[in-house]
């Protein structure tokens, strides 16, 4: 499998905190079942700044150690770019990564503030022959309290990210009945851990992955957790299955609305 969003670099963001921590975290991931890594650290202006040039540094280090120690496994650069207006000036500068060089770029939005410009910037990005993914979008507030916007960016052609501790509550309730509702409709492209820290989601991936299977097919599986993470990093075009519209039952709507169901 191929873990399409991580926070695996050390001290680059609020992700690993060291070469040792590094390490562990690549052999968790190893353990839990991916052979390729996508390194996606944050790059938001004023706060997490690290260049194109730095990373790559870290990853070839990185990556000649994990020769020598014959780890049968493959890294890739990218970015988490908080979404910003000056996000193709990131890019164009080598400030900011897309995914492994391609036309594919991972970026995120406020957690709990809806953005007015998000449209335009998508427009922004399209315009210049990039391929918006938008990373774990069940865990944004405004989302969750109207889903249908999910159907609305697909159509647009956004690509969509989810969390495997979603499926089993790491982020909540919430996001939880959103990201089965999600998959279920068709509406994730990618799956990803967002690691950051040894002994969290790692060893929980198969929990993830037994959940997933109750609800999707095995085709629809391996389409979101291989196939286009593969699409992706060789630069080729997903072709994405058509998407449905998001309907909660009674139950759901509860949770939705109330974050709980006694």
């Amino acid at each position: 499998m191929i873990d399409f969003h991580t926070h695996i670099l050390p001290n680059i963001d609020d992700g690993s905190r060291s070469i040792e921590e590094t390490f562990n975290l690549i052999e968790e991931a190893k353990e839990a079942g991916f052979d390729k890594i996508v390194l996606t650290p944050h790059y938001m202006e004023g706060y997490y700044e690290t260049d194109v040039a730095e990373r790559e540094a870290w990853l070839e280090a990185i990556s000649k150690n994990l020769f020598i120690k014959k780890f049968n496994g493959t890294l890739y650069l990218g970015n988490e770019i908080y979404m910003s207006d000056n996000l193709i000036s990131l890019l164009e500068n080598a400030k900011a990564s897309t995914i492994n060089n391609t036309s594919y770029v991972l970026f995120e939005l406020p957690l709990n503030a809806e953005p007015l410009n998000l449209y335009n910037i998508i427009y922004e990005m399209e315009k210049n022959k990039i391929v918006p993914v938008l990373a774990h979008p069940e865990r944004y507030s405004f989302v969750q309290k109207d889903p249908e916007l999910l159907y609305d960016l697909v159509n647009k052609g956004v690509l969509l990210q989810s969390n495997y501790g979603s499926i089993i509550g790491q982020y909540g309730n919430k996001a939880k009945v959103l990201v089965k509702k999600m998959l279920e409709c068709k509406l994730v492209h990618f799956m990803g851990t967002d690691v950051q820290r040894e002994k969290t989601i790692y060893p929980k991936v198969k929990e993830c992955l037994r959940e997933m299977r109750t609800i999707i097919t095995k085709d629809y599986l391996n389409e979101i957790t291989e196939i286009n993470p593969e699409l992706a990093l060789s630069n080729k075009r997903i072709d994405t299955r058509a998407p449905k519209h998001i309907k909660f039952d009674f139950k759901d709507k509860l949770i939705m609305n109330l974050g709980f169901v006694k």
